[in-house]
């Protein structure tokens, strides 16, 4: 079974609005340095660095420092709990629905 603490630990990352934000515009790039998160949000450099910690704890980002900047890119292998865990309940429903389809089918040919 999946370990429930990786899928609590990501689904608690992305939950912040904020922080899914910043991890969205991370992934629309191949690397983005904190002061370009920064600078195309409301939100403090402060805030930024307290989200990517959050979001690097979850396994979500990577980073690469280079002098005085830190870049961040997405570590797609992080999503894998979440996947697998949408992926045991996407089969659940599937089956459920393909169940209904055919009990309607039954009540009305």
């Amino acid at each position: 079974m999946l370990e429930a603490t990786s899928v609590s630990t990501v689904m608690r990352a992305l939950a912040d609005p904020t922080r899914r934000a910043v991890f969205e515009r991370i992934s629309a790039r191949d690397e983005i340095s904190v002061a370009e998160l920064t600078r195309g949000s409301s939100v403090t450099q402060g805030a930024i660095s307290q989200h990517l910690k959050s979001l690097k704890q979850a396994g979500l980002v990577a980073e690469r420092p280079e002098g005085r900047n830190v870049f961040y890119r997405v570590e797609p292998e992080g999503l894998a709990p979440l996947v697998d865990w949408i992926g045991h309940y996407g089969a659940f429903w599937r089956e459920r629905f393909a169940n209904l389809r055919t009990l309607l089918k039954e009540i009305d040919p």
